[in-house]
């Protein structure tokens, strides 16, 4: 879906929400529409219970877009929201490389642990990735989370995109929303 196929009213977007059996007075129908039609994020806070989880997923049903949810908590760190390397795979490549004489080349060695399909996305990562299509991203208990963790998330929300040192800046094709 292109920002073409978006709702263009906030009486479409009342419809949309509707659709997948979300009840939206006018107001929320309109900061909605106007965050999906702005593409950016969409903050909403409030008690448990009265939905704010469930919007996220019947956006992402009646767009349609894939649901990448992350879970905040107390002390979260990048490689538990953006991404981590898996150090076991590295190592079963290093050895092969070993065994099989393939490293003699130490630098194209090093360069070659530290390639995408070492990498384990997790949820921010995934959001921005093309593989699988356009996201919805749901932040879910932002409250949880440090100072530290929500600036990170800032940027991130900001620009869409997320830089690994070892491969350089991923940025999304789609943004997701």
């Amino acid at each position: 879906m292109t920002a073409s196929d978006l709702p263009t009213t906030v009486e479409a977007t009342q419809r949309l929400l509707a659709a997948g059996g979300y009840v939206a007075d006018r107001a929320l129908s309109t900061t909605v529409h106007l965050a999906l039609k702005m593409g950016r994020p969409l903050f909403l806070e409030g008690e448990p219970g009265i939905g704010k989880t469930e919007i996220a997923k019947v956006l992402a049903a009646g767009l349609p877009r894939r649901l990448v949810r992350l879970q905040c908590y107390d002390g979260m760190d990048l490689s538990a929201a953006a991404y981590e390397w898996n150090h076991a795979k590295q190592l079963m490549a290093i050895r092969l490389a070993e065994v099989s004489g393939g490293g003699a080349d130490r630098e194209s060695l090093e360069r070659g642990i530290y390639d995408r399909r070492f990498l384990q996305e997790r949820p921010l990562l995934q959001a921005l990735s093309p593989e699988g299509g356009p996201a919805v991203l749901l932040i879910d208990e932002l409250d949880r989370a440090d100072e530290p963790f929500e600036a990170f998330l800032l940027e991130i929300l900001a620009d869409f995109q997320l830089t690994i040192p070892e491969l350089g800046t991923i940025k999304a094709a789609t943004p997701p929303w």
